[in-house]
């Protein structure tokens, strides 16, 4: 195996080591990943979207951050993801009436 490909190796593990460390510490402190997750734009607007870590087809992945649609406000825009635990029985039940577009 050549040095070059193995460097290859060392980084692509290191990348995917990152993300999975990431998700869990995520997890742990309350977010949650998958379909439905709910998110809030930097106007403050609510909404779900489908978030996987280290994955994305409708948006621009930041970190923690992605630039996407935002379908309550009508504008593209950073969101963040928001745990289930900070919003109220209302947002929760806002959040539910309004997702994202589901595929590009």
């Amino acid at each position: 195996m050549s040095t070059k490909r193995k460097r290859r190796l060392v980084i692509a593990g290191g990348v995917i080591t990152a993300y999975a460390v990431g998700t869990v510490i995520a997890q742990r402190r309350g977010y949650r990943f998958g379909s439905s997750v709910p998110v809030r734009c930097r106007s403050g607007h609510l909404f779900s979207t489908i978030w996987i870590p280290g994955a994305s087809v409708k948006s621009l992945r930041l970190g923690m951050w992605r630039v996407q649609w935002c379908p309550v406000g009508r504008h593209v825009t950073l969101v963040s993801l928001v745990k289930d635990a900070d919003l109220t029985d209302a947002e929760r039940a806002f959040v539910a009436g309004h997702h994202d577009v589901r595929v590009p």
